[in-house]
């Protein structure tokens, strides 16, 4: 088996890349949210930055205007999750395990990531959409250059793994975002504006067709969020991002006929998210089962950490 330290490596090289992705898709949800009728601007924002975790960074007497939010998860190096910070962290990764990349994946990690170096939080704002795009663009080129280039190895599967973990905690505190923190007073549930809510949602997550093909246009709440969770085939759902991680662990256990604890947890999980209805879902409580599983996540990448001898 590699190394425990390059394992953890390609595993936080992965994670750092999609949280650099998932912040820019929290940045375009906060911004499609801000556009719609109805918006207080500053409460979307605020919910953005406690649905990433990241509140604490900001006074709680501060104003967040789109200006505070996009310097918090855009280029703020104090916070270790926003895109900068996630980039310089995933090259830092990459470089520790150089050999182990090939070249198309160093050269698109490589290219590019002083972008963000001088610049000012008001002339992100203004460049916001193309900067999403640019940053979007980039990391499904990684992804895109790991997929067409990599051997189906170790290396192959931590990559994954981490890919997949980050990829629920991002679909969790998105629907977070809009049913939690963001969820409309009773007389306009089900209205305009939260359709628009809904379906920015989706957009966020570049889901819209891939809704319309399964449910064609009811984008009823429920259904978005049997979408978001349940979904076998959507490469963003979490059912379908643990099942991919379930199948990582048990590939590295049986290459090495080695059992680990986190193989047993992955397994539980996915075998809960099989047998789970929406309609269950609704009934204990969306937020409820969103934080739970959100805790489910931390504690199964904490197991793989333990089970493979991370540093940290």
């Amino acid at each position: 088996m590699m190394l425990s330290r390059a394992a953890e490596n390609i595993f936080w090289l992965a994670r750092n890349i999609e949280r650099a992705e998932a912040n820019a898709r929290l940045l375009e949800m906060g911004r499609r949210m801000t556009m719609l009728p109805g918006s207080s601007g500053r409460d979307e924002w605020r919910s953005v930055l406690r649905a990433s975790g990241t509140m604490r960074l900001v006074s709680q007497d501060e104003s967040v205007t789109e200006e505070v939010a996009v310097n918090t998860l855009l280029l703020d190096e104090q916070n270790h999750s926003s895109i900068r910070s996630s980039l310089v962290l995933a090259r830092n990764n990459a470089k520790a395990v150089r050999t182990a990349m090939t070249q198309q994946m160093w050269e698109t990690l490589n290219t590019g990531w002083r972008d963000f170096d001088g610049m000012a939080p008001a002339k992100a704002s203004e460049n916001l959409e193309s900067i999403i795009e640019s940053v979007m663009i980039r990391t499904a080129t990684f992804r895109g250059a790991a997929e067409g280039s990599m051997l189906r190895n170790d290396r192959y599967d931590f990559l994954r793994i981490g890919w997949f973990l980050e990829r629920i905690d991002n679909t969790l505190r998105l629907l977070d975002v809009k049913y939690y923190i963001l969820l409309p007073e009773s007389d306009v549930v089900g209205g305009g504006r939260d359709y628009h809510q809904w379906t920015s949602l989706l957009s966020a997550v570049s889901a819209m067709r891939a809704f319309y093909h399964a449910y064609e246009s009811d984008y009823a709440p429920w259904r978005i969020a049997d979408f978001l969770i349940l979904n076998d085939d959507f490469p963003r759902s979490i059912r379908y991002c643990m099942g991919q991680i379930a199948a990582h662990l048990n590939a590295l256990g049986n290459r090495y006929e080695q059992k680990k604890a986190c193989q047993d947890t992955a397994d539980g999980l996915l075998s809960r998210l099989s047998d789970l209805e929406t309609g269950e879902i609704f009934q204990s409580g969306l937020h409820e089962f969103l934080t739970e599983m959100m805790s489910r996540n931390a504690q199964l990448s904490r197991e793989i950490a333990a089970d493979y001898n991370f540093s940290g």
